[in-house]
């Protein structure tokens, strides 16, 4: 386990020039359409990105702060990111149902390898990293399926409204995980959470914020940082050791 500070190795003045083109548009779900945002990328970008946001019912959407702000640090790489509203979010068709979301994941992310053809590395705040992960790991293609390279779990619930969440799945999903939360997180007990982090395989790394909450209020820059430090060493200087963020 890894606490991390407010020292940022990620800074939007130094990351790469993002590309501005960002694209509204609708993509086809189980439940109907999705409403969906893409910041388009270069392309020659490695990887493409997939984002899911928190809790409908809590009021979560593509537009959360800390959706926001990760999806600056991908998009910074200059890599494809993809924001959906989930079912019955915004300006999405269908009623919210609290586990069938992740099939709007996998939808997302069957747009996103027709649309690029390239790696995904997903990410997910709050509800949106249980779906997330749920969709990436328990993809009926398989949990090996090589087009996910990756997932960052921000904020990833254990306990919340009276009740506890596990995260089975988690057994198989070998890929690079990334379990980022605050040491004050109200719905993820350090302990708690460290727990399910244990059940997952490696390759993983567990970063608590110190300070910080469930929603890092204060401490975006933080999570900016931990975030891209992450994806620097998986991904970045992992393929290019002369090219880091920083």
């Amino acid at each position: 386990m890894t606490a991390s500070t407010d020292k940022s190795v990620f800074s939007e003045a130094n990351a790469p020039a993002a590309p501005s083109a960002i694209r509204s548009f609708y993509l086809q779900g189980p439940a109907g359409r999705l409403e969906a945002l893409l910041n388009e990328g270069r392309p020659d970008a490695p990887f493409a990105t997939l984002i899911c946001h928190p809790h409908p019912l809590g009021g979560g959407t593509m537009h959360n702060k800390v959706v926001y702000h990760a999806a600056k640090v991908f998009s910074g790489l200059g890599w494809p990111v993809l924001r959906f509203n989930f079912r019955g979010t915004g300006l999405s068709e269908g009623k919210h149902d609290g586990k069938a979301e992740a099939d709007d994941v996998r939808a997302g992310l069957d747009w996103l390898r027709h649309a690029y053809g390239k790696p995904i590395v997903a990410a997910g705040f709050s509800f949106g990293a249980a779906m997330g992960l749920k969709g990436c790991c328990g993809d009926p293609n398989g949990p090996n399926d090589p087009g996910i390279q990756g997932f960052a779990a921000l904020g990833l619930p254990t306990h919340a409204d009276g009740r506890d969440y596990t995260y089975p799945y988690l057994a198989s999903c070998t890929f690079p995980k990334l379990f980022l939360s605050g040491d004050r997180d109200q719905y993820a007990p350090a302990a708690q959470l460290s727990a399910i982090v244990e059940s997952a395989p490696e390759p993983k790394q567990f970063v608590l914020i110190s300070n910080a909450d469930h929603f890092f209020t204060g401490h975006l820059q933080a999570m900016q940082a931990a975030l891209g430090q992450w994806l620097d060493s998986t991904y970045v200087s992992a393929s290019n050791p002369e090219s880091h963020i920083a």
